[in-house]
């Protein structure tokens, strides 16, 4: 409920300038009338008492008490007398009238007097009885000028009178002013109402087609009377909301025209990503494949005897066979955030399981550059996955590491937030990030110093994976950085209490593999013939034993001989649209036991991830690296095929 608004405004502005004129007008009429009646009672009473005086100076004079009685007599009959007492000069009473209400008198003089009884409403009037003196013969005796001597007093009169009349006369006159007043105001809030109709009517009017217009009824019209003292303003508003309709229904069709052009678009572009979408899909096993057996053979090529020419070729191509995998693998991570085919799996683990294999990965590269890398220890355990947070440091190291020249990189960890979290931060004495592009860093592709595109100085990419996992994760990246003198990544994790399990995450570097695998029976399924024979030569070099295969009749012949696989290694396409995990699973059912295996592709589907997942079976990306793949052998060697993707 709205007070004061505009009617009640209008209203009191009519009704109080005339309540305030009737109540002073009635007030100074009534304050007027009273004082006259008060007067006038007065008046009447001092001329009462100097008759009675003047009427009973010759009977007091000559002693007639009986004349004195009837003057006495008479003036009770006067209206609003109550009693009548006529005294002598000794304060004797010689006549009386009437029951007096009073108990004594006070001392009398020689001049009239009067006074009040408030709480009996009554007035004492007290008039001397004085000797008129006579003088006959003052013009010739002259006594003219002789002073005059002061009367000679009688007596008194004192007579009493009641102001009941007077009083009752006032309330009357009250209760008419009030009468009158009220009848005033009712009159001129009748007028003030019906006059200031005729104002607000037309405001409420406008002010309607105001709040229609606001809601957004740009149809509304008001009404124009002739007689409207607002009817320029309404005439105006009626023109206003029918160009705001004009101009709504002009923008409407402009907005339809432009969302119709962007759907067509978006289906251009749909249409585009779609058929971008099949085309890598077609081509990317395609892609793989060449490239994952090249790596192989370099591998292989890598671990024969060379002269130094040769083995300086081998090095350039080994580089180059990296440059091309870090690619693909940068751009399978891509995929995978954007698919939303990356689950966070939390666990409590000491960070020093990450900072750890960090350092002795990372430690080598440093050195090559000639720079010291360190790594603070820290004994506090985090809640986190441990996959993804040792890929988030792994990747800050690497990109610390290409961008400093001189000193080095530091790893250090410290409580925050009374304890709840954990700040890992990476500092380097590198080249620093200028201010304005400490934004772009973390966009695809984009790189500073770089603009030759030098694979050797990274892909780009690195950031960008940290970003978005961490985002993933859930946790705050932030950055701190100065042009010329270096820059600070941190990243806060929460903490948990220490627990007897600690769930190890192998930073992906090759220079973390070891270990032999002699000896090791090893099953490879893989239709790709320039594929199977390098990675044949790849794992023979390893000290396997290995029997390559194209497809599954093949793989069950193979096995239903002498040989007896300890590990197998199948492809996801093969012939005949037979899927690697349709083969597994036919040949441990021949084998009669769960043979530890891995499926290798080129695919990137979220769902064929989920479905190694699912089932239990690791699952490497082509093109594998081989320290990659000779890392999981041993793992599967020792039973623990723990499922993942890589």
């Amino acid at each position: 409920m709205k007070f004061f608004d505009i009617r009640d405004r209008v209203l009191l502005a009519a009704l109080l300038p005339v309540t305030l004129l009737a109540f002073l007008l009635s007030a100074v009429f009534l304050l007027g009338r009273v004082g006259d009646i008060d007067e006038a009672h007065n008046q009447r009473a001092r001329s009462l008492a100097r008759q009675v005086a003047s009427a009973s100076e010759y009977s007091m004079f000559s002693g007639n008490i009986g004349n004195l009685q009837a003057i006495a007599a008479g003036a009770l009959r006067e209206p609003d007398v109550r009693s009548v007492v006529i005294q002598d000069a000794q304060g004797s009473a010689l006549a009386r009238a009437g029951k007096a209400g009073y108990a004594g008198l006070p001392l009398l003089g020689d001049s009239e007097s009067e006074w009040n009884d408030d709480t009996t409403h009554h007035d004492m009037l007290v008039q001397p009885v004085t000797v008129t003196p006579l003088r006959l013969d003052d013009l010739f005796d002259g006594a003219a000028s002789a002073p005059r001597e002061s009367p000679q007093v009688l007596g008194h009169v004192v007579i009493e009178m009641s102001r009941q009349t007077v009083v009752s006369r006032e309330r009357d006159m009250l209760m008419v002013g009030l009468a009158v007043t009220l009848g005033g105001l009712l009159l001129g809030g009748f007028l003030a109402v019906r006059i200031g109709q005729g104002v607000i009517d037309p405001i409420l009017r406008v002010s309607d087609m105001i709040e229609r217009l606001g809601r957004g009824e740009l149809s509304a019209r008001g009404e124009v009377r002739s007689d409207d003292p607002l009817r320029d303003l309404q005439q105006g508003l009626n023109q206003m909301a029918e160009r705001l309709e004009h101009g709504r229904d002009e923008l409407e069709q402009r907005v339809d025209l432009a969302t119709l052009e962007l759907r067509e678009k978006k289906e251009e572009a749909e249409m585009a990503t779609l058929a971008k979408s099949r085309f890598l899909a077609a081509a990317s096993h395609d892609l793989r494949q060449p490239t994952h057996a090249l790596g192989m053979f370099v591998a292989r090529l890598a671990q024969l005897p060379h002269d130094a020419e040769t083995r300086h070729l081998i090095v350039n191509l080994e580089a180059s066979v990296r440059a091309m995998q870090d690619l693909l693998d940068s751009l399978l991570d891509i995929s995978r955030l954007d698919a939303d085919a990356v689950k966070v799996h939390l666990q409590a683990f000491p960070i020093m399981d990450l900072l750890e294999p960090l350092r002795g990965g990372l430690s080598p590269v440093a050195a090559d550059k000639g720079l010291r890398l360190r790594v603070r220890p820290c004994q506090a355990w985090v809640l986190s996955d441990p996959i993804l947070l040792s890929r988030i440091l792994l990747n800050l190291v690497s990109n610390a590491l290409s961008y400093t020249h001189r000193g080095g990189v530091l790893v250090a960890c410290r409580m925050t937030r009374g304890g709840s979290h954990l700040r890992i931060e990476v500092w380097d004495s590198g080249i620093g990030i200028a201010p304005e592009h400490q934004q772009d860093i973390f966009k695809e592709f984009f790189q500073i110093a770089n603009p030759e595109r030098d694979r050797s100085k990274g892909l780009g990419l690195g950031l960008h994976i940290v970003d978005r996992t961490a985002k993933l994760l859930g946790y705050a990246l932030r950055l701190t950085s100065i042009p010329g003198r270096g820059t600070r990544f941190s990243i806060e994790v929460p903490t948990t209490a220490p627990t007897g399990r600690a769930a190890k995450a192998s930073v992906s570097s090759d220079a973390l593999s070891s270990g032999g695998l002699d000896g090791l029976h090893v099953l490879v399924i893989e239709d790709d013939s320039a594929s199977a024979q390098a990675l044949s030569g790849l794992l023979t070099s390893w000290g396997c034993t290995v029997v390559a295969v194209e497809d599954l009749q093949s793989a069950l012949s193979a096995v239903s001989a002498t040989f007896v696989p300890q590990v197998i290694l199948s492809d996801y396409r093969l012939r005949n649209r037979t899927t690697g995990m349709e083969t597994l699973s036919r040949l441990r059912a021949a084998l009669g036991h769960q043979v530890p295996a891995c499926l290798m592709s080129g695919d990137t589907d979220p769902v064929l991830m989920q479905a190694c997942r699912e089932a239990g079976v690791p699952l490497l990306h082509k093109p594998v690296r081989p320290a990659k793949l000779r890392t999981l052998l041993r793992r599967l060697a020792q039973g623990d095929g723990t499922s993942g993707t890589a």
